[in-house]
């Protein structure tokens, strides 16, 4: 991959992460807001809970003791006999005190307790829980008649303002690490799924761009010879030069769209064809049997080995059937006329192949790893053979279809020896 590629993969994902950490954000910051919202209506629930208790501890004679003493409502006894902090809810002596109030019938309200502030004017009327302030102080405050006095009791909520506090000090100390984490981790992994995503494009770009550079070619030659012919009346010999001419590249045409249109429906495929046993030998002889007449018209010796088992394989019968014949094709169209092509099969390590040499120029180490390129054609003999480039990768595409391996070397001859194996299959 280019570093214009890389450069645009990491644009990708950097988008992508940044859409994911605001997301992520957008979720993490409802999800503190809900348990903000939960921890304050709980809090709240419970001092609500704690002043309704506070009515039941009121003395069933409905006589509610305040004075001056510090005497709020009648708590526990202490073991000497002494009555407990009336102020405090005997359940959670250690808790906020619960602040208390007798209401006169003028309306009049006395605090049951010297450091109990005053109770304004307009919560003396006080029912059912509700939040105020008294004194610059937020509580919780309720009311109720008990017996033959009104009693209204409250309790500040600093408790409640304390936890929202706590929650939300947590949420923003979290919120850089995680959003971070978050980054981060889209960051990496929309590298590493966009990487081949924006491979398979620029792929994609670069075979389009290779096929219409093949087709030119041809194309231009068909419309020049098609231009003379209508420019002006030439002898039979010029026109039937110019119709071989044409038919060659059309050929050469009709076979390039014929491979697209494989690669083209191969890759789309959601699977390849399925799978059975097939016998290696079998197919290596018909190939080499369908391109006798092209060895013939060369005068290439093509001949096929075989051993004397049968070296069978489970695979697609016609994807090995097609990818034996682009080997042979290939050994064909690069050895010299009167040259030499074998094709062999047999079992090596375990494994089964096929081998085909040819006596060609060979494949140049540099080239080793760009043969099975779609388009990609040795320089030396491009103009030689008229290919398009495509045979190879339709091969390669076959061998990463049936679990095969790639095997490039050099033949006895001197020429290109290309080899694919597979595991091999014991029928029985």
């Amino acid at each position: 991959m280019t570093m214009a590629h890389v450069t645009a993969v990491r644009r990708q994902s950097i988008r992508v992460a940044l859409a994911a950490t605001g997301v992520v954000a957008v979720v993490y910051l409802a999800i503190a807001a809900g348990v903000v919202a939960f921890a304050t209506v709980s809090l709240t629930s419970q001092i609500d809970q704690r002043m309704t208790q506070t009515f039941s501890r009121v003395p069933p004679n409905g006589e509610f003791p305040c004075g001056s003493t510090g005497t709020g409502f009648p708590g526990g006894t202490g073991g000497n006999g002494s009555t407990t902090d009336p102020g405090r809810d005997p359940g959670r002596p250690f808790g906020a005190p619960i602040l208390t109030w007798t209401v006169a019938a003028d309306g009049t309200a006395t605090p049951c307790s010297t450091s109990t502030p005053a109770l304004t004017s307009d919560l003396t009327s006080v029912t059912g829980p509700q939040s105020a302030t008294i004194d610059g102080t937020a509580v919780r405050i309720a009311g109720q008649r008990v017996g033959s006095v009104y009693v209204i009791v409250a309790q500040e909520t600093q408790q409640v303002s304390d936890a929202q506090r706590t929650i939300i000090v947590g949420v923003l100390l979290i919120a850089p690490f995680l959003l971070g984490f978050v980054f981060f981790g889209a960051t990496v992994i929309g590298r590493r799924v966009a990487a081949p995503i924006e491979a398979a494009r620029r792929r994609q770009l670069e075979f389009t761009a290779d096929a219409s550079h093949e087709l030119r070619t041809p194309l231009s030659v068909i419309e020049a010879h098609t231009s003379l012919a209508l420019a002006q009346d030439r002898d039979a010999a010029w026109y039937k030069n110019a119709f071989t001419k044409i038919e060659r590249e059309s050929k050469r045409m009709r076979r390039l769209l014929e491979d697209m249109l494989w690669l083209a429906r191969f890759d789309a495929a959601a699977e390849p064809p399925s799978a059975g046993p097939i016998d290696l030998g079998v197919l290596a002889t018909q190939a080499v049997d369908r391109f006798g007449a092209v060895a013939e018209t060369r005068h290439l010796r093509l001949a096929v080995h075989t051993s004397g088992e049968g070296v069978v394989i489970a695979a697609s019968a016609e994807l090995v059937d097609r990818l034996i014949g682009v080997l042979v094709d290939n050994a064909c169209k690069y050895s010299p006329d009167s040259g030499s092509v074998d094709v062999t099969v047999g079992v090596e390590a375990g494994r089964a192949f096929v081998a085909v040499d040819d006596s060609g120029p060979g494949i140049a180490d540099e080239d080793r790893e760009r043969i099975f390129n779609r388009f990609h054609r040795s320089v030396v003999t491009a103009a030689e053979t008229g290919g398009a480039g495509l045979g190879l990768a339709i091969g390669d595409a076959i061998v990463r279809a049936t679990a095969g391996r790639w095997g490039i070397g050099t033949s006895p001859a001197g020429g290109a020896r290309i080899t694919v194996s597979w595991p091999r299959t014991t029928l029985g």
